[in-house]
């Protein structure tokens, strides 16, 4: 979290833009203090990696691979098209697809569909 005079400076920016945003009515200030610093607190937290996804079709089977989207070294979607020739290494439940550059996207497996 912050220190303590940070964490206030924010919270009474927060606070004071409440304020504006009602036309400054007087008379809300400690609804708005109690907001500004849910606000603060809820935006200080650190979030929870949201899982992204890659669709790789090999020899008929389509897998998807689960990746951290935070921790991927720059993948973007985008980098394969349908159709392109791409190294894919499939063991169980881990699938790792060389981008590009070269540089492999490390995935679990979270659905294998198709002939097997």
């Amino acid at each position: 979290m912050h220190d303590s005079d940070s964490w206030e400076q924010a919270i009474r920016r927060r606070a004071q833009e409440l304020y504006e945003e009602r036309g400054r009515v007087p008379g809300h200030e400690v609804e708005d203090w109690l907001r500004a610093e849910a606000e603060v607190k809820r935006e200080s937290e650190p979030r929870a990696p949201r899982p992204a996804y890659v669709s790789v079709k090999v020899e008929g089977v389509t897998y998807i691979g689960e990746y951290d989207a935070a921790s991927c070294q720059g993948y973007q979607p985008g980098e394969f098209r349908a159709g392109d020739q791409i190294r894919v290494m499939v063991n169980r439940d881990k699938m790792v697809v060389v981008r590009p550059n070269g540089v492999r996207l490390e995935t679990r497996v979270v659905r294998a569909s198709g002939s097997e």
